[in-house]
């Protein structure tokens, strides 16, 4: 049996981490595709500028529902408009954001990135975060 800790630390040698550094660098393309995968309420205290909520427990069934993709109605050409983009993910540690790489990664991604430490790491490093409009 192992521990959520343990399992983690094995997806993460299967996928591809990147720092908050690599992140807010990757920020300046105006296109790139930040998920937020903790839950909504999470979500709510602040976030990363750009960031589109699909908390973990709905990623793969709402994936094709991101704001970037044309064909929203059409599962496999939304998915495979995604397919090859680069598309960070990000939660409170890094353990989510973990997971679900290699969950988009097992449904055929290619560049899933976890952003290691998550949002902690982002908020420690002092970088921006984004409160919620209500």
């Amino acid at each position: 049996m192992k521990t959520a800790q343990e399992y983690i630390s094995e997806v993460k040698n299967n996928i591809i981490e990147v720092s908050t550094q690599q992140l807010l660098s990757a920020m300046l393309n105006p296109d790139v595709i930040i998920i937020d995968v903790r839950e909504h309420e999470e979500f709510l205290t602040g976030h990363v500028e750009g960031a589109i909520n699909l908390p973990r427990g709905v990623l793969e069934m709402k994936i094709h529902e991101h704001p970037s993709v044309s064909h929203h109605c059409e599962w496999v050409l939304a998915l495979n408009e995604l397919a090859d983009k680069e598309i960070y993910l990000i939660c409170r540690t890094g353990g989510r954001s973990a997971l679900a790489a290699a969950s988009l990664q097992n449904m055929g991604f290619t560049k899933p990135i976890s952003v290691a430490g998550g949002m902690m790491q982002w908020q420690q490093d002092g970088f921006p975060v984004i409160p919620h409009k209500a």
